[in-house]
């Protein structure tokens, strides 16, 4: 165990450079920034590794020293920050900051030029092509554009419990639930063309959530909305986190972030900075 590190302390951790060890190799180093009801309690550096090996290693998403560039265009820059498991938190910047990308990132349809991703201390670099969709199913998608199927309610959330051979029997009930919980269980049956646009979003979330991810990701999921339904719309999200779920929503939007006294990660010109909106 780690000098002075208790695994019973909720931390966040930042990943701030790459140190350069006696023997040449390079290791990441990790300061955690211990906190309790938003007060920092103390900083403390450990190497990536050891936290691993200690047990100790809490964060569900860590980016290390990530680039990202399309042709020469540099969509991310050097980009290091971390979330906490059960973390409910935001990405923010305007349009072509690097935000969509930075979440296909971290759900493997991209892959960094340079430095590192973790998710739940896997390096996804590393990770077999053939193995990606197993990984995925941990994590899921919001998208914008919904990319709902012309099929009732019902069908788009059960769809990704089919693919991964779920029996009929105990679909019926997960999906049910997940419904429930994003408040259209009284809509199982109607197909998407006849529902609003803050339903089909909730739509969407069902479905992202129906299979149980540990992380869940939303691209731009007010975009579309109107201030009073992108204000239920976040509500979902809270909801989904209070049940344990690490969320991370990327959004333009400030409005939506005022008062949260959640950790909003800022892009801008590719690179990233971390604050608080209280």
């Amino acid at each position: 165990m780690l000098t002075g590190f208790n695994t019973n302390v909720p931390f966040r951790g930042e990943t701030y450079h790459v140190q350069t060890e006696d023997s040449g190799e390079k290791a990441s180093t990790v300061t955690t920034l211990l906190y309790l009801d938003g007060t920092i309690l103390s900083r403390k550096s450990f190497n990536y590794a050891e936290l691993l090996n200690a047990g100790g290693w809490k964060e569900k998403v860590c980016f290390d020293g990530v680039t990202k560039s399309y042709g020469p265009n540099v969509a991310l820059r050097d980009v290091s920050f971390s979330m906490g498991k059960g973390e409910l938190c935001f990405l923010t910047g305007p349009s072509g900051a690097g935000k969509s990308t930075l979440l296909k990132l971290i759900y493997m349809a991209e892959r960094p030029d340079s430095g590192s991703v973790y998710f739940d201390g896997v390096d996804t670099s590393t990770v077999r092509q053939s193995r990606v969709p197993w990984l995925r199913r941990r994590i899921g998608v919001v998208f914008q554009d919904f990319r709902l199927l012309p099929r009732p309610v019902f069908d788009n959330v059960a769809l990704a419990l089919r693919i991964r051979g779920m029996h009929e029997s105990d679909i019926k009930p997960v999906v049910n639930e997940t419904l429930k919980l994003v408040g259209l269980r009284h809509k199982s049956d109607a197909y998407p063309k006849a529902l609003s646009g803050g339903e089909q979003q909730r739509v969407v979330i069902a479905r992202a959530i129906a299979g149980e991810p540990s992380v869940l990701l939303a691209d731009e999921p007010t975009g579309n909305l109107d201030p009073d339904t992108a204000a239920g719309i976040m509500r979902v999200f809270r909801e989904i986190n209070a049940r344990g779920t690490t969320v991370l929503v990327a959004t333009h939007n400030r409005e939506l972030l005022k008062s949260t006294g959640n950790f909003i990660f800022r892009l801008d010109g590719g690179t990233i900075r971390e604050e608080l909106f209280e």
